[in-house]
């Protein structure tokens, strides 16, 4: 094989590569307004992948408290799609009055909790930025140390399903409220329990460039907040 062979080899060996840890590491939402359930799926972990809130995806798909979701079923993004079978709704007579659908009113949030820092490190990438963090923040940190919960809560999600947050807890701490810790070497609780604040909950794993850190994230309503802005100083 000739040398310009061999480069046009590297170089698309590199391009695949560099292609692929984009896609690892983009945090960008999906673009979809309906998704089929896969196994190992929860509501939490699907509206985390979203961007929405765990409320209004059970409200739209009419789930109720949302524990049951079966492998295929399909569920809509958004409120303005039904996913049921019924078939379109008969319309009305020429001359009849339009109705506008009531839009129900939007429950109030809960209070924050009393966040603290999930473990002692540096900020090697903050809310916004590209590297590896954008949704949240990204802590520097040695491997295989202690990640503790931000604050009291329920472990609403505990596994790997979620590409680029590797080995991923996702803590409940209210209606409103969620916090998320990715790039986890191991887990220690699971889907389900409760946990305090200052509990250790994971181990730290690598992150991007292969190097340990820990991705915190806190949610509101679904929607991503700056941690620096809620974190004691």
């Amino acid at each position: 094989m000739g040398r310009v062979s061999r480069r046009v080899i590297a170089g698309a060996a590199v391009a695949v590569a560099l292609a692929s840890c984009s896609d690892v590491y983009r945090w960008d939402r999906p673009s979809a307004t309906t998704y089929v359930v896969r196994r190992g799926d929860t509501l939490y972990n699907i509206a985390w992948r979203y961007g929405l809130d765990h409320r209004d995806l059970a409200r739209w798909n009419g789930l109720g408290d949302g524990r049951f979701i079966v492998p295929g079923q399909r569920l809509a993004l958004t409120g303005s799609v039904r996913t049921g079978s019924a078939g379109p709704s008969p319309s009305a007579p020429p001359g009849s009055p339009s109705r506008a659908t009531p839009v129900a009113p939007q429950p109030a949030d809960d209070p924050p909790p009393a966040w603290r820092w999930p473990l002692r490190g540096r900020i090697v990438a903050r809310f916004g930025a590209d590297r590896g963090a954008r949704t949240g923040v990204l802590i520097s940190a040695s491997a295989g140390a202690d990640v503790v919960a931000a604050a009291d809560g329920k472990v609403v999600y505990a596994g790997s399903g979620l590409i680029s947050y590797g080995q991923l807890l996702i803590v409940k701490h209210n209606d409103t409220h969620l916090s998320a810790y990715g790039h986890n070497e191991s887990l220690l609780v699971g889907e389900g329990a409760l946990v305090k604040s200052g509990q250790s909950i994971a181990r730290v794993g690598l992150g991007p460039g292969q190097e340990p850190a820990l991705h915190f994230e806190i949610r509101r309503r679904g929607d991503p907040i700056d941690p620096l802005t809620v974190l004691p100083p």
